[in-house]
């Protein structure tokens, strides 16, 4: 996760599931630290596309999958690039 000269983050997760041949990649996006926009696709090289919409599927239906995931990318973070800003602390 990298925090942009406009004061916007943008990250990336690669990850596995169990059962999927392919890993996949996130791109996260935000510009308020509150609503967070991603692009899921395969991490390497092209997969089954019907497992990767059972994964954005369960992306959107399952908030603690999207935050473990989400939380892996903002980890990476260095803490000197973290908004001071006090009242945007929360990341979901």
């Amino acid at each position: 996760m990298k925090r942009q000269e406009d004061k916007t983050y943008l990250g990336k997760t690669i990850f596995k599931v169990e059962g999927h041949k392919k890993e996949y990649e996130i791109t996260w996006y935000t510009k308020h630290r509150r609503d967070w926009d991603y692009s899921l696709h395969f991490a390497h090289e092209p997969g089954d596309e019907e497992q990767l919409l059972a994964v954005d599927h369960k992306l959107e239906e399952d908030d603690d999958f999207f935050d473990h995931l989400l939380d892996a990318a903002w980890d990476t973070l260095p803490e000197n690039e973290v908004e001071e800003d006090s009242e945007e602390t929360d990341l979901k």
